[in-house]
């Protein structure tokens, strides 16, 4: 599954991925992947790993960088500042875009495939 976590600085994404991976019952440290690009984490035998392509320059980086193994029917990526791979990256099962409003967040969720309309309806029940 692939997620697209797009949003201002500060809007949240890597809060989020640490409430997802709470959620999962991961409870070591969650830390930014801004320097390091990815960081793994292994749930139950879940490889998820989340992304930060802030720092990119270029498009071309991720494919440099050898990141295309990571996305396949066995992972979880979760990839902040997915239009930094612009056009290189696999159709988001969801893109989930967070807004700051006042104090708070809005999150707008869009699903690309099939796999990610199946877990939008899910949410809504």
């Amino acid at each position: 599954m692939t997620l697209w976590l797009s949003g201002q600085l500060g809007a949240g994404k890597t809060t989020l991925t640490r409430g997802v991976l709470r959620g999962m019952g991961y409870t070591g440290k969650v830390k930014s992947p801004t320097y390091t690009l990815v960081e793994p984490y292994v749930i139950s035998g879940l490889n998820l790993y989340h992304f930060d392509l802030y720092r990119f320059n270029d498009p071309e980086e991720w494919l440099a960088a050898g990141f295309r193994d990571y996305f396949n029917p066995e992972t979880v990526c979760l990839v902040e500042w997915p239009e930094k791979a612009a056009g290189l990256l696999p159709v988001p099962d969801l893109h989930i875009r967070l807004i700051v409003e006042g104090e708070g967040r809005v999150a707008v969720l869009s699903a690309g495939t099939e796999q990610g309309k199946r877990c939008l309806e899910l949410l809504r029940h």
